[in-house]
């Protein structure tokens, strides 16, 4: 039977289990894909990297978003772009780098990275995607999964027919489908009858992704999709327990002691990527995302969300766990 806690494969890789960290812009990098792994989650992929960026050299790119840690294999980094060459060059230079797959971003909506032709405005250049993923294949020797929407528009299906062209024609691994158009960034219902018939007409696996913001969505989008997988975004942010009890691992919610510890984690490892001084501000909208976890009234998060440095962070995470864990009611999970 199967289940969220079954094993399956990706790409010749074997995965303990069909939870994914889906990509998250800006905020996909090696400390919280490592976090998400610590937890359960089978499979973690990187926040999306510059294609161009790779190709040319650009330092911050190499020393922030190419940065893997040992304990995180396998593990995706998320590529974007709109030229087969430089993806080619790219793939290749992310594969010395260490990734164990590569996913390419198609499915993207936001205006800055469509109107360079990258994102979601390949779903409406199908010859150009192909050539694309058949680039980074080909210049990586790894497996490819490509992320999708269901289209640019209301009641478009171009997406569902550029998995099936990818799979065929670039030889991809599998496909991200989060079925819904571009249009509705990341409001509205999923279409998950339309990522069923995806499902059942590929042949590679699809990751279904969009919407799952709690455990029951979740549950909702592998059951109803026939999906290899699930993959979690903002719902696991603040808040990685929720992939232990998708797992089955964990029934209780975490105690404020456990939630300012794993913030204290975040906080250390931030400063270990970024030094104290860009940490202190990257992590400012991370505090939020905790002070949610914990249940945490206006006035009781105002220290923490406001806090200017990763010391005042530290200390106003203190002050909101007790020794006995039972002081603040934890929102539930």
């Amino acid at each position: 039977m199967r289940t969220l806690d079954s094993p399956w494969t990706l790409g010749g890789h074997p995965l303990p289990n069909r939870l994914v960290l889906a990509p998250l812009a800006g905020i996909g990098n090696w400390f919280v894909r490592l976090q998400a792994r610590r937890y359960g989650a089978g499979l973690a992929v990187s926040e999306m990297v510059s294609s161009f960026g790779v190709k040319h050299g650009d330092a911050r790119t190499h020393r922030e978003f190419l940065r893997i840690h040992p304990d995180e294999h396998p593990v995706s980094i998320q590529l974007f772009g709109h030229d087969p060459d430089v993806m080619r060059a790219a793939a290749a230079t992310v594969a010395e780098a260490g990734a164990d797959l590569i996913d390419l971003n198609m499915g993207c909506p936001v205006r800055k990275v469509c109107k360079t032709g990258a994102g979601a405005s390949l779903l409406d250049d199908p010859d150009l995607a192909v050539a694309i993923a058949r680039g980074a294949r080909e210049g990586s020797g790894l497996p490819v999964t490509v992320k999708l929407r269901s289209g640019q528009r209301p009641g478009e299906r171009t997406g569902a027919h550029l998995a099936r062209r990818l799979v065929e024609e670039a030889g991809v691994a599998g496909i991200s489908f989060h079925p819904r158009h571009a249009s509705q960034q990341h409001k509205g219902r999923p279409d998950y009858a339309l990522a069923a018939e995806l499902v059942e007409a590929l042949d590679a696996p699809v990751m279904i992704s969009g919407g799952i913001a709690d455990e029951e969505r979740a549950l909702e989008a592998f059951e109803r999709t026939g999906a290899a997988a699930v993959m979690l975004a903002r719902g696991s942010l603040g808040n990685p327990w929720r992939f232990e009890r998708l797992l089955g691992r964990r029934a209780e919610t975490p105690t404020p002691g456990e939630v300012v510890e794993e913030l204290h984690w975040v906080i250390d490892r931030a400063e270990e990527h970024l030094g104290v001084e860009r940490a202190g501000r990257y992590l400012r909208k991370f505090y939020p995302w905790y002070a949610d976890t914990l249940g945490l009234s206006k006035g009781q998060r105002e220290a923490l969300v406001t806090a200017p440095t990763t010391a005042a962070a530290r200390a106003a995470a203190e002050g909101l766990a007790t020794p006995s864990g039972d002081a603040l009611a934890v929102a539930t999970l």
